[in-house]
């Protein structure tokens, strides 16, 4: 059997200089609270980041958009593409709706590309 693999592997755990690269609006399954999902991605492989925008999910979007050199409260989605940054990479497990226990891969601890530190802090 022949196999053809279109697509780049998932980034590993850690932090990655990474492009948005595509932005697709929708609204989440159970609530239907609007979001919009980031493809953030490099020459290792993506991630893809979800961001509601819902009162509880604005501090999350104003860090990430603070670390894509964006500074107005107000933008077009169309413009977050092409735009570069940091962030971690890590597995995070939760139950959803049905009670299901999902684990999926998520960008977080956003920073300018070039400004930020390890965690590993003194």
């Amino acid at each position: 059997m022949k196999v053809k693999v279109n697509e780049k592997p998932f980034l590993p755990d850690g932090r990655h200089v990474v492009t948005i690269t595509e932005v697709e609006e929708g609204t989440s399954e159970n609530k239907n609270v609007p979001f919009i999902n980031c493809r953030l991605e490099n020459e290792e492989g993506f991630v893809n980041q979800r961001f509601y925008l819902s009162e509880p999910g604005q501090p999350i979007l104003a860090g990430f958009l603070r670390a894509a050199g964006i500074d107005k409260s107000e933008l077009d989605t169309k413009e977050l593409q092409g735009k570069t940054l940091s962030v971690e990479v890590e597995e995070r497990t939760y139950e959803d709706a049905d009670g299901k226990e999902k684990t999926i891969k998520q960008a977080t601890n956003f920073e300018l590309a070039g400004q930020a530190t390890t965690s590993n802090k003194i």
